[in-house]
């Protein structure tokens, strides 16, 4: 094996750590731990109802917990076959609604509107929520409210601006779940896949509360110059919204079981198991895609060899071209073509934990100087497939894509710089 790869089976070990440290289960299990739940009131009911990427394996785990549940209910996305017995499983549409997530939150909301004061609700909450449970306003199709995603994902907004929009165009989202359950009595166990942990964008803050109003989302459309672009349904929901005064949502008990934060620990802990000499640069690499390549080759043309670097976060790419990709293929398309003449043995990993990078089939890319003449040999070019995001390609063509199928879990993103003495 040559040295460059060892440092690349070293990076997929450390990546393989971050996921590991995410397991929704564990996650579950750190929740009840944390946050015990309290028996149930006597003629009550339990509910389960898991939401997002991991929502198989967190109901699992909570059903081990509560196997006398008088419902089990999980909305995942399509690619997620995760087997679970003894539950319902819905699967819809991330990161674009569609049909079967909206037949999903109407199954939801019809359950939340049967719960009565006697009943315990509990929440299993993890990323990818926003779009597995589209309940429109009434006024709003499910059709607008896919372009709506489509726009928001495409302007290179961060999650947090993201979600803010999509609150106000739900009936579910930014405590619409709470509303809908009151008077039951709601515990929330949240997997995060946001940088920094702030609840209410974790899926949308179903069982939390807004980020922001009407008013807000309006001008976060328009600062991203959308607006115009934005359906007429839409516009006109918030806009007849704006200045409307909404009473605060019912309480809740809301854990957070899992982070950005504590895998990038786990990622720390394997790399002093194989030798590695860690440092957590950042958990909150955001904003865009080129900006963080750049901080990502500063740390590589300025820190003491060798050493293991480690990041976290999400960033954003402004869609340009009609390629396809996503933000970590193009976060290390752009950190392989910005250190292709650099002497130092290197290797860059950028993935998602969620397995899944974009609408692709990766997880995001695996990069060493060798990646540019590699997809030069192929016969393609990496400065025109990146002008077209065009990222998967570019990498395909290296053979560095990250492939690891979809985890059943979400934690954001994480990377890996390794460089050799």
């Amino acid at each position: 094996m040559t040295q460059i790869e060892d440092l690349r089976t070293k990076a997929r070990a450390l990546f393989d750590a971050a996921v590991t440290a995410a397991d929704p289960a564990h996650a579950v299990r750190r929740g009840f731990a944390l946050s015990p739940l309290p028996m149930p009131q006597a003629g009550g009911r339990t509910f389960l109802i898991a939401i997002g990427k991991a929502a198989p394996a967190m109901l699992g785990e909570a059903l081990v917990a509560i196997p006398d549940a008088d419902i089990a209910l999980a909305i995942t996305h399509h690619e997620n076959e995760t087997p679970l017995t003894g539950s319902e499983v819905l699967r819809a549409g991330h990161p674009v609604p569609d049909e079967a997530g909206a037949r999903a939150a109407q199954r939801v909301m019809t359950l939340l509107s049967e719960a009565t004061e006697k009943d315990r609700i509990i929440a299993l909450i993890s990323g990818g929520g926003s779009a597995l449970l589209p309940a429109p306003p009434q006024g709003v199709s499910l059709t607008d409210k896919a372009r709506l995603n489509d726009l928001l994902l495409s302007a290179g907004l961060d999650i947090v601006q993201m979600n803010l929009v999509r609150q106000q165009v739900s009936l579910l989202k930014g405590g619409g779940f709470l509303r809908l359950a009151a008077p039951a009595s709601v515990y929330a166990y949240l997997l995060s896949d946001v940088i920094g942990d702030d609840l209410r964008a974790i899926a949308s803050g179903p069982t939390v509360g807004p980020i922001g109003t009407a008013a807000d989302a309006i001008a976060t459309l328009k600062a991203a110059n959308i607006w115009d672009a934005i359906p007429t349904s839409i516009r006109n929901h918030l806009e007849s919204n704006k200045n409307r005064t909404i009473g605060p949502v019912p309480m809740a008990t809301n854990t957070l079981v899992g982070s950005n934060r504590l895998s990038l620990e786990a990622m720390a802990q394997e790399a002093r198991t194989i030798g590695l000499t860690p440092h957590i640069v950042s958990d909150a690499l955001t904003g865009d895609v080129a900006d963080a390549a750049q901080h990502v080759l500063h740390e590589l043309t300025t820190r003491p060899k060798p050493t293991a670097l480690l990041f976290g976060g999400e960033t954003t790419v402004k869609l340009r071209g009609t390629g396809k990709g996503g933000r970590n293929q193009e976060l290390a398309l752009r950190v392989a073509m910005g250190a292709s003449d650099l002497r130092a043995k290197w290797v860059f990993l950028s993935g998602g934990t969620d397995g899944r990078d974009g609408p692709t089939d990766a997880a995001g890319g695996l990069v060493d100087a060798g990646t540019l003449p590699r997809i030069t040999a192929a016969g393609q070019d990496a400065d025109v497939l990146l002008a077209n995001n065009d990222s998967y390609a570019a990498l395909a063509a290296g053979g560095d894509l990250l492939m690891t199928r979809a985890t059943g879990t979400n934690v954001a993103d994480v990377q890996v710089l390794l460089i050799a003495p």
